[in-house]
């Protein structure tokens, strides 16, 4: 049984390998570009990975040299106990275009991708994680996917997903990304590993978070614990992040009318330190999923959803009070037993709905005047919130909702004139 297993994954990273776009042969020509002028911005929030960054961020470099991309990499050290902000420091001195970010204790993975994209300057920003369990070489697959140009004709994509999780454009058989002639865009891929390296007591719950994000939100992708993901920077500005909603971008995204799909990636086993997750996390994401439902659906108009279980409650009261009237009345006239209301069960349950129908229905009204303050207040100080404040050479938000920062690395080249590095490739 475990020869078939580990046969069929191994054939299906071959088939995934396979189906990457070829390396253009790229000259040792470089250019200088302006700092705001990079292509791609790659956020990496990692805690005590330090035996695996030096390894990672060779990888990442090499990779977006060959296809010929400015970039940038934004490490996030998410309290870390080892020598994990040392190494980021060493590597932002040693390359131009890394930069890092030490939080002053572990805020969460959400906090620590928040940091990483205050500060990003790409285009396109790509999430992954530091436990070289993602693989930098599919990076060109995402930016092919965002593009809607298709990085092998068998290569797969999901469906690009509406705000209400309908196929916005039907796929051709030849491509995933063109449909009748016309190219499909995205603006957020998500990675599914359809072959995991990870124990059991990790796949079983993500396969089971999946289906209900899937099933309740409508975005019907197959991996959204997947952290290997890319998105138009455009993307990153509309959505705010806390608690552990990182998990559900592509969810809030898809709310807002961006278009969201996926690709097959390629999984490694880890080779180092140990995973941070297991089988807790899946209570707190079903309250999440709770949150993130009441929030894409229902937060600007919280009366809907709280006023119609209001209205359900009331008419439910109402009816069996008056039922219970009529049986008082009828058995009064028919000069039988006289039906007496208090030593009925049925009499108090109408009442308790009637007073919570009537509750939840003001509970809605005040919720609607709460989300219209809260707007009006909103756009008076987006103007006075810059959200950025002076740490050495470095505009970085210092004290975030969600988030602290204590030490920055990596920021003195945008004062001293140094510029991120683009590598100019040119096919053979």
């Amino acid at each position: 049984m475990s020869t078939q297993t580990d046969r069929s994954s191994t054939e299906f990273d071959a088939a995934v390998l396979s189906n990457r776009p070829p390396h253009p042969q790229s000259r040792a020509t470089t250019q200088a570009t302006p700092p705001d002028e990079v292509d791609l911005s790659i956020v990496i929030p990692a805690m005590n990975e330090e035996e695996s960054l030096e390894t990672l961020h060779t990888k990442v470099v090499e990779v977006c040299q060959r296809a010929g991309k400015s970039l940038e990499i934004i490490f996030i050290d998410d309290g870390s106990s080892d020598s994990t902000w040392s190494k980021m420091n060493s590597l932002s001195r040693q390359h131009a275009g890394t930069r890092a970010i030490r939080l002053r204790r572990n805020f969460g993975k959400a906090a620590a991708l928040s940091a990483g994209f205050s500060i990003a300057r790409g285009k396109v920003v790509i999430t992954m994680d530091a436990d070289l369990q993602d693989d930098p070489d599919e990076i060109p697959r995402f930016l092919f996917a965002l593009a809607g140009q298709p990085a092998d004709q068998s290569d797969s994509i999901a469906e690009t997903l509406s705000p209400r999780g309908q196929q916005t454009t039907p796929q051709s058989p030849n491509s995933p990304y063109q449909s009748e002639g016309t190219v499909t865009t995205l603006d957020v891929v998500s990675g599914w590993k359809r072959v995991r390296h990870d124990p059991w007591h990790k796949v079983l719950p993500s396969r089971v978070f999946n289906a209900l994000v899937s099933g309740i939100t409508g975005v019907r992708l197959h991996d959204h614990n997947c952290g290997f993901k890319a998105y138009r920077r455009e993307v990153l500005a509309e959505v705010d992040l806390y608690g552990e909603r990182h998990r559900f971008i592509p969810v809030l995204a898809a709310a807002r009318g961006w278009k969201v799909g996926e690709i097959e990636v390629l999984h490694h086993p880890r080779v180092h330190g140990r995973s941070k997750y297991g089988l807790s996390r899946l209570g707190k994401g079903f309250l999440d999923l709770m949150s993130i439902y009441l929030l894409t659906d229902y937060a600007r108009r919280p009366l809907h959803l709280i006023g119609s279980a209001g209205l359900a409650c009331f008419a439910f009261g109402s009816l069996g009070m008056f039922y219970l009237s009529a049986r008082w009345v009828v058995s009064r006239i028919d000069g039988g037993d006289p039906l007496h209301l208090h030593s009925t069960a049925i009499f108090y349950y109408c009442i308790l709905a009637v007073l919570l129908g009537a509750q939840c229905v003001l509970a809605g009204l005040i919720a609607e005047l709460i989300v219209s303050v809260s707007a009006a207040r909103d756009r008076s100080l987006r103007s006075f919130q810059k959200g950025t404040a002076a740490v050495g050479n470095a505009n970085v938000p210092l004290h975030h909702v969600s988030f602290s920062v204590s030490e920055v690395a990596g920021f003195d080249d945008e004062s001293s004139g140094d510029t991120a590095v683009r590598s100019t490739g040119a096919t053979s």
